[in-house]
């Protein structure tokens, strides 16, 4: 069986991304509103269908936030948030099986700059690691996913700091989002408030560190 070099294997994941990302500015430039219209079209499975999408989202690299809001406008505060970690806990763990599995074979453990750096917490506090940036994002949500997957943290210890650290983020943009589609300036203006507050403060603390 015919084995193909490094590079090449690099160029064509190269090729995917741009590809990707064409794709997504071309065609998915929808704004919440008309994606949570589709989302609602399916009626009783719009539940299952939003979860798969946000669980598909780190290969087809669409905006999370945008999808979070779209919980918020579709579900409400409380249940978009719930389908939201659901969604976004399912694509965590896809990429990170998928770094697991193939990464290695295209990329391999040799990392620089800050991904290695990354790399390195992640071997050495696990947990802990993965649950501060996911509360206090110093990095993008997928790099650590990926990260993690190429590094040797544990599965449990990595599916369990996500599932908490993501908590806070994602009911700051399902409240958003829920305020946005409320109809009352009250409750929109409580929604920005609260969402700020959930969002500046991580900033603020991510700032401090770096």
């Amino acid at each position: 069986m015919k084995t193909w070099p490094k590079w090449f294997k690099i160029v064509l994941v190269l090729i995917v991304i741009a590809a990707v990302l064409a794709f997504n500015r071309t065609y998915l430039n929808f704004n919440p509103n008309d994606i949570r219209d589709w989302i609602l079209s399916f009626g009783l499975w719009a539940p299952l269908i939003y979860v798969i999408i946000y669980s598909l989202r780190p290969f087809i690299l669409f905006p999370a936030s945008v999808l979070s809001i779209v919980g918020g406008l579709a579900f409400g505060t409380l249940w978009g948030t719930v389908f939201t970690v659901i969604g976004a806990t399912g694509g965590a763990i896809l990429s990170f099986l998928f770094a697991r599995r193939l990464g290695k074979n295209i990329i391999g453990r040799d990392w620089k700059g800050k991904a290695r750096k990354l790399q390195k917490q992640l071997e050495k506090n696990g947990f802990f690691y993965v649950l501060s940036v996911r509360l206090i994002p110093l990095f993008n949500f997928d790099l650590i996913s990926y990260s993690a997957g190429i590094s040797n943290i544990r599965f449990s210890a990595f599916l369990m700091g996500t599932i908490i650290g993501i908590l806070p983020g994602t009911f700051a943009y399902n409240f958003l989002g829920n305020g946005i589609g409320s109809g009352s300036l009250k409750v929109l203006i409580i929604s920005i408030l609260v969402f700020a507050v959930l969002t500046v403060i991580p900033v603020i603390i991510r700032k401090k560190w770096m």
